[in-house]
């Protein structure tokens, strides 16, 4: 029996994940067909992806991005270019793709992924926040339509691999690891003075800007403890964290026996993602064997709350539920941006989420109006905590 065809449309195909995913397309090429092409702002690199994989859908933020890469695609090609929110909702939910993988970044990508799950797409789902934001409306409306949500972030994938002709009902808990980012042995005292470049620069993975310093607050896992609830239908007593700086086994499902099962692993993307696109199938992706005598020991540790102030707001706001963790996650993207701008010290990071999230409160979920409503609330409320912050700091 030949194997599948799949035909793809890639949401954040210029970042890491999107970039990766292509590599896999590449190599691939009677597997996948490339339908759709989604980026932000980097219209360059977009316009080099068209030109290879010619899909017939292109988009990008803006009107002003759409009229620089039709100049750039020149006359007569065939990729129509759309732009903004309904232009990625186009894409999302094209009648011939089958599968979409949803890699864009932050709270953007949420009603795109939406659009492809109303749609009954299979979903390769990179996108975190659109858990973290909607988790309970996602899934629900996952069941209605038919669409099957595959994990691509390592530990969620992990996750899925070991749970993989298990029982749901005999899992005593998951176990998400984490690096523990560059600053995990750095003394609390120093923390106040680390540097853009310092906290961009993961030990394992090779990350955006914005998921390095969400790996570097550890919010990262905050988000996707609060993800794995939803994607794994589990309470949170049965979720967990441990710190394991070697990145290979990428998590585990202890099970009410006694038995562990781990997903273990070299640190590269293309392994999850390969999964999400092929699953049942596993692809062979020519990477070098994992070799286990060679890692010396591997150490796990339960994480500081008191260093990672971030992960402690997080797993917080995740047992709170209701419109909390798309405050939360507002909150972070606002501060977040404002670090990488020099506009914030690293542990106000921490302090911006904590306030915004403890002052908005949150109410349980009745549609996407009422998280999109909260989310710009809180990117409010975030933005003028910033700016206290910076008025202090000036001042003093």
């Amino acid at each position: 029996m030949s194997s599948p065809r799949y035909h793809i449309a890639i949401l954040g195909s210029t970042g890491s994940i999107g970039v990766n995913t292509l590599r896999v397309v590449r190599e691939f090429p009677e597997r996948f067909t490339v339908l759709g092409l989604a980026g932000g702002r980097n219209v360059e690199r977009l316009s080099e992806q068209i030109q290879m994989f010619r899909p017939r859908l292109a988009a990008v933020r803006d009107e002003s991005l759409a009229t620089e890469l039709k100049g750039r695609l020149g006359h007569g090609h065939e990729t129509r270019v759309l732009w903004g929110r309904e232009g990625y909702i186009e894409l999302a939910s094209m009648p011939q793709a089958d599968t979409v993988v949803s890699a864009m970044v932050g709270a953007a990508g949420l009603l795109p992924t939406w659009a492809a799950v109303q749609a009954g797409k299979r979903v390769a789902l990179a996108n975190k926040e659109t858990l973290v934001m909607a988790g309970e409306l996602v899934m629900a409306e996952a069941a209605r339509t038919g669409a099957r949500i595959l994990p691509v972030d390592s530990e969620h994938s992990a996750i899925f691999q070991s749970l993989a002709g298990q029982r749901i009902q005999d899992v005593r808990r998951i176990i998400l690891t984490a690096s523990g980012g560059p600053f995990r042995d750095m003394p609390p005292e120093e923390l106040a003075h680390v540097s853009r470049e310092q906290a961009l620069a993961h030990p394992n993975w090779d990350m955006g800007a914005k998921i390095s310093i969400d790996s570097a607050t550890l919010m990262n896992k905050g988000l996707e403890a609060i993800e794995a609830k939803w994607l794994f239908d589990l309470p949170w007593s049965k979720i967990a964290i441990h710190i394991h700086p070697q990145s290979i086994v990428h998590s585990m499902v202890e099970f009410i026996d006694g038995s562990v099962i781990a997903q273990l692993g070299v640190p590269d993307m293309r392994v999850p993602i390969a999964l999400a696109l092929s699953h049942p199938e596993r692809l062979p992706l020519g990477l070098p064997p994992l070799d286990l005598p060679r890692t010396n020991a591997l150490t796990f540790s339960e994480p500081d709350l008191d260093r990672f102030p971030c992960l402690d707001v997080a797993l917080r706001t995740g047992r709170l539920g209701g419109t909390g963790p798309a405050v939360l996650n507002a909150a972070n993207e606002e501060a977040v941006a404002s670090f990488l701008a020099g506009e914030l010290g690293f542990l106000d990071i921490a302090e911006v989420v904590r306030r915004v999230a403890t002052a908005n409160g949150t109410e349980p979920l009745r549609d996407l109006d009422q998280v999109m409503a909260a989310d710009r609330t809180a990117r409010t409320r975030a933005r003028a905590e910033v700016a206290e912050i910076k008025e202090k700091t000036r001042t003093c």
